[in-house]
């Protein structure tokens, strides 16, 4: 049974959200504070987390910083009535995997926890790995390294760095990586929010992002995995 951390200091939509998880099968442990949430997870290991931004004794930034210090890997959904681009942004340039802005409806969070879900399990079942120059990806521990270090990725990061590295020197489009790293789901996500996500992989991977040598922009078209990838 998948485990979840469901972060919301609002009594009536926490306990919605935590009976429509549990009617979903999911395990719930619900925390309404920063210092509870902190504690929880410490305590338990959880395949997500949902994480509202506003809470009476901090913010769910800083919390996100905190999960990943302690977990790189942790998958996180935002959930925040902040609709504003910069706050879009700021949350998903700190490492959230997904952002969904209050009000909502249930069926569309249930259905964003799904497509994490199925996203950790494809994660965990490949086995390939790939080298490419300095840059590396082991299947096997869901890691990624550059110079032998370990690189710092989201879940979706993961996935954009792997799709590039599968079909190296191919020009991508823009929609085909979309329709890529959403596994055939529905992109919660459009075009604006995956250069974004292009921005960051490539402050992780390059050794000088502005002058990019592995992920290079095929200008009207998308963009190319720009190196030799071997398989092993």
């Amino acid at each position: 049974m998948n485990k979840i951390l469901l972060v919301e200091d609002d009594e009536a939509l926490g306990l919605a959200i935590e009976f429509s998880l549990k009617n979903e099968g999911y395990e719930v442990v619900r925390a309404t504070s920063v210092k509870e949430a902190k504690h929880q997870f410490d305590q338990h290991t959880f395949d997500l987390v949902i994480l509202d931004i506003g809470l009476p004794d901090g913010n769910g930034y800083d919390l996100c910083l905190h999960f990943k210090q302690q977990k790189e890997s942790s998958v996180i959904i935002f959930l925040t009535a902040l609709d504003e681009e910069a706050n879009v942004v700021m949350g998903l340039e700190i490492g959230g995997d997904d952002y969904i802005t209050k009000p909502f409806r249930v069926k569309e969070l249930m259905s964003r926890v799904k497509v994490q879900m199925r996203k950790q399990g494809r994660l965990e079942a490949s086995s390939m790995n790939f080298a490419s120059e300095t840059v590396k990806i082991d299947t096997n521990l869901i890691k990624a390294y550059k110079n032998n270090e370990s690189i710092p990725l989201t879940n979706l990061e993961y996935k954009l760095l792997l799709t590039f590295m599968m079909n190296a020197h191919k020009v991508l489009k823009r929609d085909d990586i979309l329709m890529k790293i959403s596994e055939g789901e529905d992109a919660f996500f459009d075009e604006n929010t995956l250069s974004v996500y292009i921005k960051r992989l490539r402050g992780k991977v390059e050794d000088d992002p502005k002058n990019p040598q592995f992920i290079v922009t095929q200008r009207g078209l998308g963009y190319r995995w720009n190196k030799d990838v071997n398989r092993e």
